[in-house]
């Protein structure tokens, strides 16, 4: 490799790091918001629509979340093939590993958004809501669970679409 390459792969690795740890904080640090959130709302609020606030917590944090786990997933996917090639180096053996063995978590942490988000309707439920009330906050709260699916299916789905679109560049530059 050149000093270039050497920096670039470097950096590239750098940010893995980097954004991997971010998002593990992110996550945890959504879920004590949330917490918090949800606490203060039930007690000073006696309106279903207050739930929203803790619900847009929620809704933030996953999608920052994702958005580093989809980045993180593109940078390594970037290095199997501009910087392994042959080699078959990390990238290509965690992608490997990843294929073969069941997975030992869910990164987008998908089952605690959703036990989160059902919790998130209990203060709505004890400030008895009106049916009106009840239509708007639970389709909002539908919609995150909705959203939460739809992410985690594209992420099963990310990495071997990044592979061969990566690929399709390196063959066309």
């Amino acid at each position: 490799m050149t000093a270039r390459e050497t920096a670039e792969y470097e950096a590239l690795r750098a940010t893995i790091r980097e954004r991997g740890t971010t998002r593990v904080w992110l996550q945890w640090a959504t879920f004590v918001a949330w917490a918090a959130l949800t606490i203060a709302t039930t007690s000073l609020a006696a309106w279903p629509i207050a739930t929203l606030v803790p619900l847009l917590v929620l809704s933030v944090g996953f999608e920052t979340g994702f958005a580093l786990h989809t980045g993180v997933e593109r940078i390594g996917r970037y290095i199997q093939v501009f910087f392994e090639g042959a080699d078959r180096g990390w990238e290509h053996r965690i992608m490997a590993y990843g294929a073969a063995c069941s997975p030992a978590g869910d990164p987008l942490l998908a089952l605690h958004f959703w036990i989160a988000t059902v919790f998130n309707l209990v203060p709505a439920l004890l400030a008895s809501p009106a049916p009106s009330e009840w239509t708007v906050v639970g389709a909002l709260h539908l919609l995150l669970i909705a959203r939460v699916g739809a992410a985690r299916r594209q992420a099963g789905r990310q990495r071997a679409i990044d592979l061969e679109r990566f690929r399709q560049l390196k063959e066309t530059a």
